[in-house]
């Protein structure tokens, strides 16, 4: 059996649920956090389990340049190589055949990178190629290599790209090694054009996947946009398996996407806030860098220090400062998980969602 989707209670279209995996059960809507190299910087593994972590996420692309699939593989795969016992999705690399566009040469056959670490070797990343790596990196989820498009783009780009990446899922589902407690994701594409998103997600069903991801979001579109979307593409994906919004994002934007019925998260946000002195609070964020905190005796969720203190750390440059905020980001993220879980099983996560946004908006804590 590949993986196993739990669907435990919904309310509305939003979902509670579990995910079996060969490395052990998340449960969702679950917030994965981002470990593209093998690590969610700043933290030990350890201090990632503390923070109520299930399940993280590695980078194909990343990994593939250093260290290399064949010595992760060799290592014994990324569970023994980094250390963490629990659930690992892998992404494609399909986000960098964007966010790395420059350094990129697309084709039917798969995409050419020249290494953005020293700018010389190039490496050509097939979907098969992709599948391949991430079978040797053990990930219990694998993505479809797919292309990314930035937001807004001509509708005619949009529906090249449905169509070649339809083809690489295609052959990325042929190249994957069934096996008990892994699985594979599909990618529906489409940018704001719901059509097209219709036709990419009764593609994808037709090859038959794991799971469901919704891509090309949260890159630079409005969030009406992002949930208008999502609302239009997720009736078209099986309830009775994972659904994935890539990329996403704010506790706002996570809300209303479990509202429209999402399961999975990813985003750098709390992590990479936490290395800029950014603290996730429920009355909205803080910036522990502005000199009101100087004197300020508030303690920082259950860290057991003051608000004055890690401002001290975050001013002083101690590198302590990046990792209390880092962790506090991650727990505050996987407490807001927790309590969405725990609403939609009592029947009232739009009240819940409703009293979370108010406090959050209202803060204005600077």
């Amino acid at each position: 059996m590949p993986l196993k989707f739990n669907l435990i209670a919904t309310d509305g279209n939003a979902k509670r649920g579990s995910v079996e995996t060969a490395h052990g059960t998340f449960q969702t809507p679950a917030f994965m956090a981002v470990g593209t190299a093998a690590t969610v910087k700043a933290l030990t593994m350890d201090m990632v389990v503390d923070t109520g972590t299930e399940v993280i996420l590695g980078n194909t692309y990343h990994l593939m340049l250093r260290p290399g699939g064949d010595l992760v593989e060799k290592m014994g795969g990324l569970h023994k190589f980094s250390g963490w016992q629990g659930p690992i999705l892998t992404d494609s690399g399909g986000f960098q055949v964007m966010s790395l566009s420059d350094l990129t040469k697309m084709s039917e056959e798969g995409v050419q990178f020249t290494s953005h670490i020293d700018g010389g070797i190039k490496h050509f990343l097939t979907p098969e190629k992709s599948v391949q790596i991430q079978h040797q990196l053990d990930s219990n989820i694998t993505m479809v290599l797919d292309e990314c498009l930035r937001l807004p783009a001509p509708r005619d780009a949009v529906e090249k790209n449905v169509d070649m990446v339809t083809r690489w899922a295609r052959r990325s589902r042929d190249a994957f090694v069934d096996r008990p407690g892994y699985g594979i994701f599909g990618i529906v594409q489409g940018a704001d054009f719901v059509d097209l998103r219709a036709r990419s997600a009764a593609a994808l069903v037709d090859i038959g996947f794991d799971g469901y991801a919704i891509g090309g979001l949260a890159v630079g579109e409005p969030q009406s946009v992002m949930f208008d979307t999502i609302a239009a593409t997720t009736p078209l994906l099986p309830a009775d398996k994972p659904r994935y919004l890539m990329g996403v994002g704010t506790p706002l934007d996570i809300l209303g996407a479990v509202e429209r019925g999402i399961d999975m998260f990813d985003c750098v946000m709390p992590t990479r806030a936490g290395r800029t002195a950014q603290a996730f609070t429920e009355r909205g964020t803080i910036n522990l860098r502005n000199a009101k905190f100087r004197e300020d005796r508030t303690i920082l969720g259950d860290t057991g220090l003051t608000l004055a203190y890690i401002h001290h750390l975050v001013k002083a440059d101690e590198i302590l400062g990046a990792i209390l905020l880092t962790q506090h980001n991650l727990k505050f993220y996987q407490s807001l998980m927790k309590n969405i879980r725990l609403a939609i099983e009592q029947g009232n996560f739009l009240e819940f969602k409703k009293k979370f946004t108010e406090t959050y908006t209202g803060g204005g804590n600077g």
